[in-house]
């Protein structure tokens, strides 16, 4: 999977558009980051900027940010509603796939240290990036603003994890640090009482509801010794949610903030929410996601709404979407377009080059063009792929045969499982091209002197191999996949038995046609040890296929 962070930074300028552009631009001009949203706020003087793509990128594009903003916004004359005591005031970075918060917390860390180091700027970790606890509260980092920073700064107490002590009157001081994804989701309601919609928010969200006296409605607060109010809580942990009305679709809406996808997932806040408003005569119509969202979450409730449905889980990606945005009623108020509302797919974009989003007639003439790439290495993939696609097709089929009711979770596993390996090939289609190119890269690069010529083999041995690698990874993801196509063989759709035995033929060639792609690679390499290890291991999976493949083949003639 892709290692993508989300980066919001807040900056203190939100009414000058020259100074916003002028930071955007310093963001956007990271090759590989994709600048998402520019929130400016006037009242607040402040603009919140959403931007994504691999740890290091984005790193380098927050560095880029702040250094713009220490150079354009003066603090000394800043003056706004929200709380803030520095020109890049916050800076959050936000683990979205790929990646676990440890690691996370380790390029937020990294950034602070060079923004503090480069930039003499006062920064201040929070969130799970932290050395302290009481530093993991962002309002107790931010505490006094940039009007008393001066003062807090003389306080031992208040050094800063990175950067001067000595007060920076220009630029102020940044929290830098790692959070939870927080998503933002409205529930729609068939009502225009806000009082009705934030008695749901009331039940749903973790804080709950003020306790009273009484019937718990109209009666006297219960507080505690100190004087704080006593709450109910919710039903659901990681939630916070209220309730509004908006005028441009006149309708409730519950206002939901999912501030850990993990612990409370968009469809259990879905279904939660449905099922407190249906004990209050209300129904929900529908929802929306504000900003973007992860394609985990997506992913995750398409296949919670299919297993609610006792149906296989095991679909392709574009199929779990479909269902998740049906189920949720996503496109109630406008489109939900997965292409701008998912943070994977917005940063990709639309990729009209990958082989995989040819056609097949495509890439068939592709295939057949003058060019050597794609090759064996990529039509070796794809072989394997659609012998894995078939598999799904017998588990999928039998997942809802009559008859078979009683069995839809046995098969659903195998197809998800099926379908994670399908995913896996499909991928190395196009990497195996890639990998040959930059084989051809290595090879143009000049070798005039001496240096030269070492560094160009050097980089050629590298290419090498890492081209080996694809071919390798596709024969191991084939060996997994016969598994899942024997257990079709034996235990799925009976009518569906030859669909099966050819996808092992198609995995079969898939896995020696890249076996031939490692032996070919391997060739040239001056690495012997890598060379003997890797058609070593090579060999053995071949082997292994071979006599998977025989395997099946015999049980299908013996029930045909």
């Amino acid at each position: 999977m892709k290692r993508i962070v989300e980066c919001v930074p807040n900056f203190s300028e939100g009414r000058d558009p020259e100074v916003i552009s002028q930071i955007a631009e310093a963001i956007g001009s990271v090759e590989g980051v994709r600048l998402l949203n520019i929130d400016p706020g006037k009242a607040t003087n402040r603009t919140v900027m959403t931007f994504a793509g691999e740890p290091d990128d984005v790193v380098e594009a927050a560095f880029r940010g702040a250094a713009k903003a220490a150079e354009v916004i003066d603090m000394a004359s800043h003056t706004g509603e929200h709380p803030r005591f520095g020109a890049m005031d916050v800076c959050p970075l936000v683990p979205v796939s790929g990646i676990s918060m440890e690691e996370t917390v380790g390029y937020a860390r990294k950034l602070a240290e060079r923004v503090g180091d480069e930039l003499g700027i006062h920064v201040y970790c929070y969130g799970y990036a932290a050395f302290t606890e009481k530093r993991k509260d962002l309002a107790y980092c931010r505490s006094g603003e940039y009007e008393g920073l001066k003062a807090k700064l003389e306080k031992p107490e208040w050094k800063p994890d990175f950067g001067p002590v000595k007060f920076n009157k220009r630029s102020g001081a940044s929290a830098v640090g790692a959070r939870d994804f927080l998503i933002a989701y409205n529930v729609n309601l068939n009502t225009t009482s806000v009082r009705r919609a934030n008695a749901i928010a009331f039940d749903i969200r973790e804080r709950g509801r003020v306790k009273r006296e009484g019937n718990g409605l109209t009666g006297k607060i219960i507080r505690d010794e100190k004087g704080n109010p006593v709450y109910i809580p919710g039903s659901l942990k990681a939630v916070k949610a209220i309730g509004w009305y908006i005028e441009e679709f006149g309708i409730a809406q519950i206002s939901i903030n999912l501030t850990d996808m993990n612990t409370t997932p968009l469809h259990i806040a879905f279904d939660e929410a449905c099922k407190r408003a249906d004990a209050r005569g209300l129904r929900v119509t529908g929802s929306e996601i504000v900003g973007l969202v992860p394609l985990k979450s997506m992913l995750d409730a398409g296949r919670y709404f299919l297993k609610k449905q006792k149906r296989s889980a095991g679909l392709p990606e574009e199929e779990l979407i479909r269902i998740a945005i049906k189920s949720l009623g996503l496109n109630e108020l406008y489109e939900f377009k997965p292409e701008e509302k998912i943070i994977e797919y917005a940063l990709a974009g639309t990729n009209r080059n990958l082989l995989i989003n040819m056609s097949l007639k495509a890439f068939a003439n592709e295939t057949a063009s003058e060019s050597p790439a794609p090759g064996g290495g990529s039509a070796a993939a794809y072989m394997a792929t659609l012998g894995i696609a078939l598999a799904n097709m017998v588990a999928n089929l039998s997942s809802h045969k009559r008859g078979w009711d009683d069995r839809w979770e046995e098969f659903s596993g195998w197809a998800e499982k099926g379908m994670s390996l399908q995913n896996e090939l499909l991928t190395m289609v196009d990497k195996d091209t890639k990998a040959f190119r930059h084989i051809l890269d290595a090879f143009g690069m000049p070798k005039s002197t001496p240096n030269e010529t070492e560094t160009r083999d050097k980089a050629i041995e590298e290419a090498t191999k890492y081209a080996i690698q694809i071919p390798y990874k596709v024969m191991e993801t084939g060996l997994k996949a016969m598994e899942i196509i024997k257990a079709m063989v034996l235990t799925g759709n009976p009518n569906s038995v030859s669909d099966a035995g050819v996808g092992a033929l198609a995995v079969r060639s898939g896995v020696l046609g890249a076996f031939l792609n490692v032996k070919t690679n391997a060739a040239g390499l001056k690495d012997k040890s890598f060379k003997t290890g890797i058609l070593k291991k090579s060999e053995k999976i071949a082997e292994k296929v071979r006599k998977s493949e025989q395997e099946i083949l015999d049980i299908i003639k013996g029930r045909l």
